[in-house]
């Protein structure tokens, strides 16, 4: 194995087991604090007898952050994190020039780091907030129509609420810099 992969908070482990099953040369670390979320994803992930390759941290991944070593990471995932949709609590939004700080590091020059939100402002937030930090590039932006460009990149149960619910998702694939922007 010499990839290993971070998901930040898998919610039921959706996309994470599709990544385990799809992918046999690569070990993921998944973040997830909710209980739920993580019991969830286990039980899939022994009845598929895919737990060779995964670790499971059922905690906030800001502590992990800070423990891991340096360029350790290949690729990392945030899909459709919790909005905190009401303007006085925006700023518990975990995609933030902060969670770029402490994840740059960790992410080998040309790591890709995915994100996607189904909130139209969470998504123009983090736009620019990749845009304004050094150690990141934004290799490509996309929107629901044209998903269908990213063949690994399964839908999760959240995408499909949110398009239940006549919501489209902005996708996100930032790559972290080789060379620091200036």
């Amino acid at each position: 194995m010499r990839d290993i992969w971070l998901e930040i908070g898998f919610g039921g482990g959706e996309h994470l087991v599709w990544q385990i099953a799809n992918n046999p040369r690569v070990g993921v670390i998944g973040a997830e604090p909710y209980l739920n979320g993580v019991v969830s994803a286990m039980d899939a992930l022994v009845t598929r007898e895919l737990t060779e390759r995964v670790r499971v941290y059922a905690d906030d991944v800001l502590a992990l952050l800070r423990v891991l070593p340096p360029e350790c990471l290949s690729r990392a995932f945030m899909l459709f994190p919790d909005p905190w949709p009401k303007k006085r609590h925006r700023e518990r939004r975990l995609f933030s020039a902060h969670l770029l700080d402490k994840l740059a590091p960790l992410l080998r020059p040309g790591a890709e780091f995915r994100f996607a939100s189904d909130i139209d402002d969470y998504a123009e937030v983090a736009i620019e907030a990749a845009r304004a930090h050094p150690a990141f590039d934004i290799a490509r932006v996309f929107t629901t129509e044209n998903r269908d460009t990213m063949p690994d990149w399964p839908v999760t149960r959240y995408e499909e609420k949110a398009r239940k619910q006549g919501r489209g998702a902005t996708f996100l694939v930032l790559q972290r810099a080789v060379e620091p922007k200036v």
